[in-house]
């Protein structure tokens, strides 16, 4: 099994959740300020079980809210599960809800010196690659402004070229192929495609499928917090796309 980069067992995540009696909002509100709310388990992940191998490129996709996002943060260890295993070799880059970990108020350069930390990288490391990252974001004018005054894309493109700026043995990437405008995407995914050529096992999530067939070996669709399918790129996403189409009762097992 060591060549495994990634191994997850039986992994759920549930969110305790006010059931709604009444089925209005204002009665709601009253039941939850009588105390007379009752509370429900909510299964972001559900059982999931699947593993990664070492070099391998292994995508995820499904709807909005069928608990890819929620998975990856359990790998990455920003969430805790209820239940389940997870394990991950080697050093590990997140590209999880990009610029989720900046202070608005700190300027880019600070920013990226506790990005780096974040990561557990060396604060020596990360001073010698700063001018560097600034660059490649192409945010070097925009060095002591505070994060505050960045649009989205500009936020996103600092997040991207801080987490990025290594050779892991793990990439966990969400949504990556929305970085910025076009032109910038492309040099994104050039250093994805980098990164992906240099051995690192990737892990990733995306509603870009023709992205996804591209660069990913196998496909995992999840629906509900549950798998429907693991299995070659071309063949999953083709079962996605149909079932996306024509949606109907999901009737597979799950599948590991």
């Amino acid at each position: 099994m060591n060549d495994l980069a990634i191994e997850v067992e039986n992994l759920s995540l549930a969110y305790e959740i006010d059931r709604n009696l009444s089925g209005t909002f204002k009665g709601a509100l009253i039941d939850r300020l009588r105390g007379k709310t009752e509370r429900e388990k909510f299964f972001a992940v559900n059982d999931v079980s699947f593993h990664v191998e070492q070099g391998e490129t292994f995508g995820i996709v499904g709807a909005n809210g069928a608990g890819k996002s929620t998975l990856l943060a359990v790998i990455a260890g920003v969430l805790p599960p209820i239940k389940g295993r997870v394990v991950v070799r080697g050093t590990v880059a997140p590209i999880i809800g990009l610029g989720a970990g900046f202070d608005n108020e700190m300027t880019a350069r600070e920013n990226i010196l506790m990005y780096g930390a974040l990561f557990g990288r060396e604060s020596n490391q990360m001073k010698e690659r700063v001018n560097h990252i600034l660059d490649w974001a192409e945010l070097s004018e925009h060095a002591y402004q505070p994060v505050r005054t960045f649009s989205s894309g500009m936020v996103a493109r600092l997040a991207f070229a801080v987490a990025t700026d290594v050779e892991p043995d793990v990439l966990l990437a969400d949504e990556v192929f929305a970085v910025g405008d076009e032109r910038f995407r492309h040099k994104a995914e050039a250093r994805m495609l980098g990164l992906l050529q240099g051995g690192a096992t990737v892990l990733i999530v995306s509603h870009n499928l023709q992205q996804i067939k591209k660069n990913c070996d196998r496909v995992m669709w999840m629906d509900h917090g549950r798998i429907v399918e693991i299995g070659p790129a071309e063949e999953v996403v083709k079962l996605y796309e149909e079932a996306s189409v024509d949606p109907a009762p999901l009737s597979r097992e799950n599948q590991v």
